[in-house]
C-alpha cells in the first residue's frame, strides 16, 4: 500500500470516529460547534506555525553570505524538485537535526541545527535537505493540518459527550447507545484513538517523505547514513527546550523514548526507514 492511499484511509478513519461520535451526541449541533472550533484554531496554527516554532527554536534566517554551501546545496535540490527556493534558518542546538514549515512551497522554510552541519557529510547533509524538501513538495503540513483540525474535533465531541452523560443528557438506554457508560466510555477512548490515527498519518508522511528526498537527491544511501548518526546522537545530544508538540517536524524524533513510548511515536522506527532506503539502492 503507498503512502498516500495508506494517508488517505487514515483520514477517512479518523473522519468516521468523528461522524460516530457526532451520533453518539444524538444529533448534529455539538458536532458543528466543536468542528468550526477545531477549524478556527487548526487554521490559525496553520498560517502561524513557521513563525511560532522558528520563534521557539530561536532559529536564525541565514543570508546566502552566511552560509553560501548550504544555499547552493539547496538551491540544486529544489530546482530538481521543480520547487521555489525556501527560506534557510539555523537553529542553535547542540543535537544533529532539521525541519521543514510553512503552509505551501512559496512560503515555506527548511532549518538545520548546528549539531546537523557539524556531524554529517555533504552527501548526507543533501540527502537530509531533500528529504525536507519533500515535506514541503508534498505538502505535508496541510495533510497534518486536516488530521489536526478533525482530531481536535473528536477530542472536542468527545469532552461534550462525557459531559453529557453525567448530567443526563443524551440518548437514553432505551433508545439504545449504550446509556450513559456508554458514553463515557467513548469519550474516554475516542480521542486516543484519534490521536493514534493521526500517529499513523504521521509516520506514513515520513515514509512518503524519505522516498521522495531519495529522488530528489538522486541516490537514497546517504539520507540512510545521515538517519542512523542523527538517531544515534538524538538519544545522546538532548534537545534543548524540545516540545513534544512539536516532535513530528523533525526528520528524526526529538524526544527519545522506546517501548510502549514507540506507539505514540511521530515517527517510524529508525531502523525500518533505513531498511526501505537500502532497499531502493538495490541493497
Amino acid at each position: 500500500m503507498t503512502s498516500q492511499l495508506k494517508t488517505g484511509l487514515l483520514l477517512g478513519l479518523l473522519t468516521a470516529l468523528l461522524l460516530l461520535m457526532g451520533q453518539a451526541m444524538g444529533g448534529k449541533a455539538g458536532l458543528v460547534i466543536a468542528l468550526i472550533m477545531a477549524l478556527v484554531m487548526n487554521v490559525g496554527s496553520y498560517w502561524f506555525s513557521d513563525r511560532i516554532v522558528l520563534r521557539m527554536y530561536n532559529a536564525q534566517e541565514l543570508s546566502e553570505a552566511d552560509a553560501p554551501g548550504l544555499f547552493d546545496l539547496v538551491r540544486q535540490l529544489a530546482q530538481r524538485g521543480n520547487m521555489p527556493m525556501p527560506k534557510l534558518y539555523l537553529v542553535p542546538q547542540a543535537q544533529p537535526n532539521a525541519f521543514a514549515t510553512g503552509r505551501n512551497p512559496q512560503n515555506a522554510a527548511v532549518a538545520v541545527t548546528e549539531g546537523l552541519l557539524n556531524l554529517v557529510s555533504t552527501d548526507e547533509l543533501a540527502g537530509v535537505l531533500a528529504h525536507e524538501l519533500a515535506h514541503i513538495k508534498n505538502r505535508d503540513i496541510l495533510v497534518q493540518t486536516v488530521a489536526a483540525v478533525v482530531g481536535g474535533a473528536v477530542t472536542s465531541v468527545a469532552s461534550m459527550l462525557q459531559w453529557g452523560a453525567i448530567f443526563g443528557m443524551g440518548r437514553s438506554d432505551e433508545e439504545g447507545g449504550g446509556g450513559g457508560f456508554g458514553a463515557i466510555l467513548m469519550a474516554i477512548l475516542a480521542p486516543i484513538a484519534a490521536m493514534l490515527i493521526q500517529m499513523a498519518i504521521s509516520r506514513s508522511r515520513e515514509y512518503l517523505a524519505d522516498a521522495t528526498g531519495a529522488q530528489l537527491a538522486g541516490n537514497p544511501l546517504p539520507l540512510a547514513g545521515a538517519l542512523k548518526k542523527l538517531d544515534d546522537y538524538a538519544h545522546a545530544v538532548p534537545m534543548q527546550g524540545a516540545n513534544p508538540a512539536t516532535e513530528n517536524m523533525f526528520i528524526v524524533s526529538p524526544l527519545s523514548g522506546g517501548g510502549v513510548a514507540g506507539l505514540f511515536s511521530t515517527h517510524p522506527p529508525t531502523e525500518e526507514r533505513i531498511r526501505r532506503l537500502r532497499a531502493m539502492a538495490g541493497y
